[in-house]
């Protein structure tokens, strides 16, 4: 059963940098040719949106609210997926979440229907805060 732990959120300021991690427990490259990983936000009272996702292929995708400040990368002898987040913003407040699927679809695709559909059909960890305070 894949399971997936975030970690690395906190409080900080504007222009400031954090790195967030998910650690992914009970997947390996090798048994799986296709799959998705990503990392979406929801903030209360907000629709759950995707941030960035990575395809198993390379292709990545951001939404237009992170392009060039944020940066998703995948460690495969770690087993872990990584959000560097720069010149954060207040805006960037959210529960931040890793997640995982192996429905075929693009990366940009993903961003929308991972979000959309949650934890309830692909694999979801619990989250990570961020705070950004102005």
């Amino acid at each position: 059963q894949v399971r997936l732990v975030e970690s690395g959120g906190g409080s900080v300021q504007s222009g400031d940098s954090l790195r967030l991690s998910c650690q992914i427990f009970g997947f390996r490259d090798t048994y799986y040719t296709d799959y998705i990983m990503g990392w979406f936000r929801q903030s209360p009272g907000m629709e759950r949106e995707g941030v960035a996702t990575l395809a198993s292929d390379g292709e990545i995708a951001y939404a237009n609210s992170v392009r060039g400040r944020f940066t998703i990368s995948r460690d495969k002898t770690k087993n872990s997926l990584y959000l560097q987040m720069n010149n954060l913003k207040s805006e960037d407040t959210a529960m931040y979440y890793c997640a995982l699927t192996l429905q075929r679809m693009t990366v940009d695709q993903a961003l929308r229907v991972m979000a959309l559909r949650g934890p309830g059909h692909d694999d979801w960890g619990q989250g990570t805060q961020v705070t950004v305070s102005s």
